[in-house]
C-alpha cells in the first residue's frame, strides 16, 4: 500500500499564494506519475497538474501559467507551487500517485487539503 499526507493548504486573499506539499511512503516501487486534482463544491473532481517520472508536465489550462509541479525523487515528494490565486481556486485539493505493477496501473489518493481563496 502507499500513503499520501497533502499539507499546505489554507485560507489566502486572491492574488496571493501557497504552496502544497505531498509525501508518499509505503510500497513504491515503480511511480510513473505524481500529480495534484481538485474538487470544488457541487463539481466533479479534476486534473490540476502532473508530472511523469521522466519529468515532464501537464497542467490544466486554467492554472497554467500560475501553478507549478515539482517533484523531489529522492524524497518522493510532490510540490504544488500556487501563485496569484482566484477565488475560483478554492477546492480541496487531493494528490494522487500512479504506478506500474508490471501491466497493471495502481492510482492511490491522498485525504486533501483545503485551499480557500477569498475575493
Amino acid at each position: 500500500q502507499v500513503q499520501l499526507v497533502e499539507s499546505g493548504g489554507g485560507l489566502v486573499q486572491a492574488g496571493g499564494s501557497l504552496r502544497l506539499s505531498c509525501l508518499a511512503s509505503g510500497s513504491i516501487f515503480s511511480i510513473n506519475a505524481m500529480g495534484w486534482y481538485r474538487q470544488a463544491p457541487g463539481k466533479q473532481r479534476e486534473m490540476v497538474a502532473f508530472i511523469k517520472n521522466g519529468g515532464g508536465t501537464n497542467y490544466a489550462d486554467s492554472v497554467k501559467g500560475r501553478f507549478t509541479i515539482s517533484r523531489d525523487n529522492a524524497q518522493n515528494t510532490v510540490y504544488l507551487q500556487m501563485n496569484s490565486l482566484k477565488f475560483e481556486d478554492t477546492a480541496v485539493y487531493y494528490c494522487n500517485l500512479n504506478q506500474l505493477r508490471g501491466a497493471i496501473s495502481d492510482s492511490y489518493w491522498g485525504q486533501g487539503t483545503r485551499v480557500t481563496v477569498s475575493p
